[in-house]
């Protein structure tokens, strides 16, 4: 490429901006970091599991170093900050380490969760008293009290932006989770990213800030396809034992849409207060899932398993 060539190479939309994504090991939280990345931002990725120590989780193939290495290499800068999110001082420490080093925040991606294993058996198909009350707690501390401590602590150096985003993700969008969610224990933990986010909104609105709380369909995690014993390659096969499992959507989608938010320059006006989805996103600003199509999973889900509409799940893809 000549030197002419590379002058009017077109300047990564994110360019200059600096980001946190918490929760980043891997998911959703992992492909934001790295489409952020993509875009051009310094990025910040936290997570418990590193390649010197696992969480409770108990996943050991995803580590936030290599999410990290992942943000540079498709154009970013990964910075990985190894981080509890339910520990105050690991919080205010990993603040105290972005203002010392970039002054502000541009974007603070809250994608904290990790309580997948908390899930079956205990806590769905039950009812809230049934539940372990110790396995309920987790998951209020991880979906909930890990969420407000990243905000309170954060919010500060967000603030300093010209133009704020804090966008929260959740599982479901405000319409959906009108529907109790199974377990009152999940659907508070849930819910709230959505109230947060609508809160949030209010409080940063006037210093032009956007607050949104967003979610992904039926996501092909890295564990949800080790759940099914497939791979992204062949994730097909487990349509036979799930069948909606066929509207499923790669962490990508989501991603995508969340980095073309984060370079909207009307955002605020679009989205403050809002909650949405990986599907809205993607039909708001043209992109696509990784295999081109784009799925709408909770349209599926709301016509067809709760609605009793006729509809093959490739219709929604």
């Amino acid at each position: 490429m000549s030197n002419e060539d590379r002058t009017h190479q077109p300047t990564a939309p994110l360019t200059g901006r600096i980001a946190l994504v918490a929760g980043a090991t891997r998911g959703a939280g992992r492909a934001q970091a790295v489409e952020l990345g993509r875009a051009g931002a310094t990025v910040y990725v936290t997570g418990r599991t590193t390649r010197a120590r696992t969480s409770e989780v108990g996943r050991t193939s995803e580590t936030i170093e290599e999410t990290a290495e992942l943000v540079t290499a498709a154009g970013g800068t990964g910075i990985a900050v190894p981080t509890d999110h339910l520990d105050e001082d690991q919080v205010r420490a990993l603040a105290d380490r972005i203002d010392t080093e970039r002054g502000r925040l541009d974007v603070l991606v809250n994608d904290l969760w990790g309580g997948e294993h908390l899930l079956t058996g205990s806590v769905f198909g039950r009812k809230s008293w049934e539940t372990p009350l110790a396995d309920g707690l987790r998951i209020l501390e991880l979906g909930v009290r890990s969420h407000v401590i990243t905000a309170a602590l954060l919010l500060p150096l967000l603030i300093r932006s010209d133009a704020p985003l804090h966008v929260e993700v959740t599982d479901g969008t405000a319409h959906y989770n009108r529907r109790y969610r199974e377990n009152m224990y999940y659907d508070l933990a849930k819910n709230a990213p959505i109230r947060l986010a609508f809160g949030l909104g209010q409080e940063l609105a006037e210093y032009g800030g956007t607050a949104v709380a967003v979610t992904p369909g039926f996501l092909r995690s890295e564990q949800m396809l080790a759940h099914f014993g497939v791979t992204e390659e062949n994730w097909r096969d487990a349509i036979a034992r799930e069948p909606a499992f066929a509207v499923a959507e790669s962490p990508q989608y989501l991603a995508r849409g969340v980095a073309a938010l984060a370079a909207d320059p009307d955002r605020a006006a679009r989205w403050n207060g809002r909650s949405t989805s990986s599907a809205e996103l993607a039909k708001a600003y043209g992109v696509r899932d990784a295999d081109g199509s784009r799925p709408d999973a909770w349209a599926y889900f709301e016509d067809v398993v709760h609605g009793g509409k006729a509809g093959d799940p490739e219709d929604y893809r």
